[in-house]
């Protein structure tokens, strides 16, 4: 307003202060610039201090040459008279700006297209603003205030350019919609003076247009799962897949293919997509995973580019008793003078899941000869130790052993272990096969006598 103090000069004269000579009276000598008018700013000639005398509408920043005055203020002593001796200063005044101008857009509506299934910047929405720039006078908030249920859209700012970019930051669809209307506003960080408000240029529509674009089938639903037992038959139904193109407009039709099947167990119908066994499942390999088997599957639609969706099938495989047990170690050693005739302590185990494995049955098969040389014991579900009757001779020995597990019906592994009986001298165990085989012999005497028996006694 007029009549505003702006700031107060200050002059000092070293002269008594109780006589004229120390007397001072303030002037404005010059005004830079004279625009809009050469007489913007008045000074009390006693007390210093500089206040507006134009117009509140003269002082307006957006319509000045430069925001910027310099005055050249001329003290002079002995009451102003001609007389005196005077001092000059300049002082510079800045008109800030005040938030005098609300953001107009630039236009009342905007355009914009983007395809189904894309996010991103669609448009920038330009603004003017006559305030001070990178202000918060002139910097734009905008704010969707219509058409936007769904939370589809965003607007930020630009902070270079106050342009509001306005993104897609949930993909659209075409099928349930291809037309948006937003009712977007535009406002100043800053409030505006009190006398000022925002106007119908400060909002603006944007008109939204969806393109359609051939989206690949989905799987329903994904992933699928399915439980089987392991070792069904080659060529069972495993499941039945479902895939649909969100494409309805187009009436497109779906035919499906393996993608992977790490195991080569698998095939799917194209047309139906029925999934069946090409191999016999088995829960032991090494392609299955915690009980699982992954495979997947596409679904490709007939448009043009052919779309192709991916689903996913987790097939849990129950087991069967379908391994036998396996024994270890298979070599033992002992010396032929052995004082500790408990030759090795045999473990068992079983690929398959309980109840299909132990507790395990250690049986030794029948011993050639009328001397029994060996005999097993239990020691718990999934051990026996082998123990010698009477010290054997250095020689190498296979002694036949079945174990069994406990599934049903149970499954029996015929084995054998590999006993060396060497020489032990001095804390050396020499076992070099100087003898014979000692059982292998006596089954080839036994199968000899045998022959020899059928052909002539």
């Amino acid at each position: 307003p007029s009549g505003t103090t702006v700031m107060r000069m200050t002059a000092f004269d070293a002269d008594d202060a109780s006589t004229d000579n120390a007397l001072l009276r303030y002037n404005i000598l010059k005004q830079t610039p004279t625009k809009p008018s050469p007489n913007m700013f008045y000074i009390d000639p006693e007390k210093g201090d500089i206040v507006t005398v134009v117009s509140p509408v003269l002082l307006d920043r957006e319509t000045m040459e430069s925001p910027k005055y310099e005055l050249v203020i001329e003290a002079k002593d002995m009451g102003g008279l001609d007389v005196g001796l005077t001092g000059t200063a300049t002082a510079t005044i800045l008109i800030d700006d005040k938030n005098d101008h609300p953001p107009e857009f630039t236009k009342k509506e905007f355009q914009a297209t983007v395809k189904e299934g894309v996010t991103g910047v669609i448009v920038n929405l330009t603004v003017g603003d006559r305030d001070d720039p990178v202000t918060g006078a002139w910097r734009a908030v905008y704010t969707i205030i219509n058409g936007n249920p769904g939370q589809s859209f965003e607007i930020h700012t630009n902070p270079q350019t106050n342009e509001g970019m306005l993104s897609v930051v949930k993909p659209l669809d075409y099928e349930i919609s291809a037309f948006h209307t937003l009712l977007i506003k535009v406002e100043n960080e800053d409030p505006l003076i009190p006398d000022i408000a925002y106007g119908p240029s400060s909002t603006a529509t944007v008109q939204i247009t969806v393109e359609d674009v051939n989206e690949g089938p989905v799987f329903h639903p994904n992933p699928m799962t399915v439980t089987k037992k392991e070792n069904i038959p080659v060529g069972s139904v495993v499941l039945t897949v479902n895939a649909t193109d969100p494409d309805t407009l187009q009436h497109q039709t779906i035919r499906y293919s393996v993608y992977k099947d790490p195991a080569g167990w698998l095939e799917i119908n194209p047309t139906n997509g029925t999934i069946g066994t090409t191999a016999v499942l088995d829960r032991e390999s090494p392609y299955v995973q915690d009980n699982v088997y992954t495979a997947l599957f596409l679904a490709i639609d007939s448009g043009n580019p052919p779309a192709t969706g991916t689903g996913t099938l987790h097939i849990t495989l129950e087991d069967v008793n379908d391994n036998v047990p396996s024994l270890y170690p298979t070599l033992a050693k002992v010396c032929d003078d052995a004082k500790d005739l408990r030759v090795v302590v045999l473990g068992a185990s079983d690929k398959d899941l309980h109840p299909n494995t132990d507790p395990f049955k250690f049986e030794l098969s029948k011993q050639s000869g009328p001397e029994k040389l060996w005999r097993i014991n239990k020691l718990n579900n999934t051990h026996a130790q082998v123990i010698l009757l009477q010290n054997l001779k250095k020689a190498n020995y296979n002694i036949p052993i079945s174990v069994t597990d406990s599934g049903k019906p149970p499954l029996t592994n015929n084995t054998e272990l590999k006993l060396q009986v060497c020489t032990c001298k001095k804390s050396k165990m020499d076992c070099s096969a100087t003898d014979a085989l000692h059982i292998s012999l006596t089954l080839i005497l036994l199968s000899l006598l045998s022959l020899f028996c059928k052909s002539f006694c």
